[in-house]
């Protein structure tokens, strides 16, 4: 897969995407880092991108268009971890709004859940036949490490496995190439970056990089269920406001 959007083949400067980050999709009533929406939610929030002429789309799709100049009728859809609830929660309001999205996904941990939260509760992860699924459906497919580690206290070891590893292990699950990554927790540093892009990766995603904003570690908003009409007017109209431009961006 193809994403243009490396700043050694073309300067243009431009604003930093506008980027969701979602995580599971399903039942909230136990949710103590605030990491799922209800479907119910997540298609009100796809109502409001859309009542403002926007559609939300993988990454690969919002990065190919702003690599074309276009794609300012775009928002960029990310689900983190993998959760087995995608296939049940967000892809059928996904279907309804017209939407794609890119999964981040853990393939050392296929069929697990989400162990590295120590608070609970307990989330399957999807297994390899429900990744196939997803892509199948026109979900772009991107590491989100092996096993949902903080790159930044990795040895060199991990590192490789956790980047390089990762997506050679979803090539081989998929079938094709790889081109996106997500920092697990958000966290990057430079020593992440090189590493990422080292592997090949096309692109990744962090939370709030700073100076280390550009294709490697764009900039996400998270997205929670409280995320009504107005607090995501806000989130929309401060991202231009608090985020640096991204190199190789238009």
């Amino acid at each position: 897969m193809s994403v243009p959007v490396d700043s050694a083949t073309d300067s243009a400067t431009g604003p930093a995407p506008w980027v969701a980050m979602y995580h599971s999709v399903g039942d909230c009533s136990d949710d103590p880092y605030r990491i799922t929406v209800t479907p119910e939610r997540l298609d009100r929030q796809l109502a409001w991108l859309a009542g403002r002429g926007l559609r939300g789309v993988s990454l690969a799709e919002l990065l190919a268009a702003r690599a074309r100049g276009e794609g300012r009728d775009l928002a960029g859809l990310t689900f983190d971890d993998g959760y087995a609830d995608f296939l049940t929660g967000a892809l059928p309001v996904l279907r309804r709004h017209g939407c794609t999205a890119t999964l981040f996904v853990l393939p050392g941990r296929l069929g697990g859940d989400n162990a590295w939260d120590p608070l609970g509760p307990r989330r399957p992860l999807l297994c390899a036949d429900g990744i196939r699924e997803a892509a199948a459906e026109g979900v772009e497919i991107g590491s989100h490490g092996l096993t949902h580690l903080d790159l930044t206290k990795a040895d060199d070891a991990t590192l490789r496995a956790e980047t390089a590893g990762s997506r050679a292990a979803l090539a081989d699950l998929l079938g094709t190439e790889v081109a996106g990554f997500c920092y697990p927790y958000g966290t990057v540093d430079r020593r992440a970056v090189d590493a990422v892009r080292d592997a090949g990766y096309a692109y990744a995603c962090a939370i709030d990089p700073g100076p280390l904003t550009g294709p490697h570690a764009l900039p996400r908003v998270h997205i929670g269920q409280n995320d009504t009409a107005v607090r995501l007017f806000l989130k929309h109209r401060l991202h231009r406001l608090r985020r640096r431009p991204v190199a190789g961006l238009r």
